[in-house]
């Protein structure tokens, strides 16, 4: 499994239920665990690699946003909710954040105060292996390895994060 075929397969399991991460992570898991071994294990470093491309300070204060705050572990299973809307959507907030804005879940989520995270996201392979071969798969099976992460401004900053993120800021006025 490379890449685009994760990307695929995230996309055939969004068919169903585009809107629903829990839905997309069940069907994902269930596709996945009907490949061979070793795209299992593919798809889980992976999906490491895209957490680790997305661990930038800008999404995190797009995602602290979003969430009314954002611990470590938010920050991780707001990525795996990320995932689970497909590779334009993830590809488009890495590289601007504030593009976030432009996403009906997004939109949706502004207006009745629900938090965007999929914790579940970040074992579509781990489940999948686990379904597939009834063992859990090895840690030593891929690499995680984030970059240093760079805040370059307070999320608590309303103004600052006004100027930096102005779409999901009006967004989000007054509603945290």
């Amino acid at each position: 499994m490379d890449t685009q075929q994760f990307w695929d397969l995230i996309e055939e399991a969004r068919r169903p239920a585009p809107d629903d991460a829990g839905a997309v992570v069940r069907h994902a898991t269930a596709l996945l665990a009907g490949r061979p071994r070793q795209d299992v294990i593919a798809a889980q470093q992976i999906l490491w690699d895209l957490m680790a491309h997305s661990y930038r300070g800008d999404l995190w204060g797009a995602a602290y946003l979003i969430n009314g705050g954002c611990s470590d572990d938010g920050f991780d299973y707001f990525r795996g909710w990320l995932v689970t809307q497909g590779r334009a959507a993830f590809e488009r907030a890495v590289a601007a954040p504030d593009s976030l804005a432009g996403l009906p879940a997004v939109r949706a989520a502004a207006g009745n105060g629900e938090e965007l995270d999929c914790e579940d996201a970040l074992g579509i392979a781990w489940d999948a292996h686990l379904a597939a071969t009834g063992e859990q798969m090895s840690g030593d099976c891929y690499t995680i390895a984030y970059p240093e992460i760079v805040f370059t401004w307070d999320f608590d900053d309303a103004g600052e994060t006004a100027r930096r993120l102005p779409h999901l800021a009006a967004l989000y006025d007054g509603e945290r």
